[in-house]
């Protein structure tokens, strides 16, 4: 083996060692340096750093908020009602170190504790409550219940709790068709009284007006009648006023209207008077004309 080869060898064994004990920590992540296996260092400072190579290994950590879904489990309230419920954690590792002493670096490690320590929590919480308060405005003081005894419990892991939040709060299905009916039935009870009440409503506000509708047409018949018997007496005021004021020329004026009615054209009446008449006055007497 020549001197160049022994170079080439040596210059290989310096990169690969360099390229061992050099590493980059990411913005998003939080490092844990261990020597044959034990746990030595904590680096969150994001670049680049060295280690012992073949000796130390480099366990990288995510730093960011981090999603445990909880699958749907039956809880038992505090009224003995029987709720299915889905859960969220949102979690963040704060102690690599604790971290990785109490649940390992594999995920399933910290999501078994989380599932176990949520579940417990919901039922000693929800145990205490009612289906209404469940499902009301006090559903927020319930999580942030939750969520401040989940918060305890992790932390031994290294683990700060953020949020824990009910998804969704079904009742079990042979609960769901017996609340539905009850529901339909008490749905049906509030609209018959609704249209009962809205019958008598009705049939009130018909009486009025019909009230109402006899007052103004008597009224206004009263009036009616005063209002013409007003005018007909003025009207006979005003006759009477005009025959006396000249009373030859008013008779004169009543036969006038009295021929007109009698002989008018189409009229069917037929009058059987002798030529003398009274009727016929007007006829045989000729007005005399002044010069």
């Amino acid at each position: 083996m020549n001197r160049l080869t022994i170079a080439a060898i040596a210059v290989a064994v310096l990169l690969v060692t360099a390229a061992s004990s050099l590493f980059t920590v990411q913005q998003t992540q939080q490092v844990l340096i261990t020597q044959f296996g034990q746990p030595i260092r904590v680096i969150r400072e994001p670049g680049l750093h060295a280690k012992i190579p073949f000796i130390q290994s480099v366990i990288a950590l995510d730093r960011r908020l981090l999603d445990f879904e909880a699958s749907g489990e039956e809880v038992i309230l505090g009224d003995q009602r029987r709720l299915i419920v889905d859960s969220f954690t949102r979690y963040r590792i704060t102690d690599p170190l604790l971290y990785f002493q109490t649940a390992g670096v594999a995920e399933n490690g910290i999501r078994g504790r989380l599932a176990s320590i949520v579940s417990s929590a919901l039922r000693r919480v929800l145990g205490n409550e009612a289906l209404l308060n469940v499902l009301s405005v006090d559903r927020l003081r319930i999580m942030n219940e939750i969520r401040d005894q989940v918060n305890r419990e992790a932390k031994r892991f290294g683990v700060d709790v953020e949020d824990v939040r009910i998804r969704r709060a079904d009742l079990p299905e042979e609960n769901t068709q017996a609340v539905l009916s009850r529901m339909q039935s008490e749905r049906e009870r509030v609209a018959r009284e609704a249209r009962a009440e809205g019958a008598e409503q009705g049939a009130r506000i018909r009486a009025a007006a019909d009230r109402d509708r006899t007052v103004l047409l008597a009224e206004a018949t009263s009036n009616a009648d005063i209002l013409r018997g007003q005018g007909e007496q003025e009207a006979i005021a005003i006759s009477a006023a005009a025959f006396e004021k000249d009373p030859d020329f008013f008779r004169f004026w009543r036969s006038m209207q009295a021929y007109r009615e009698a002989f008018s054209e189409g009229g069917d009446s037929r009058l059987l008077l002798s030529p003398d008449s009274e009727f016929f006055r007007y006829f045989r007497e000729l007005p005399t004309v002044t010069p």
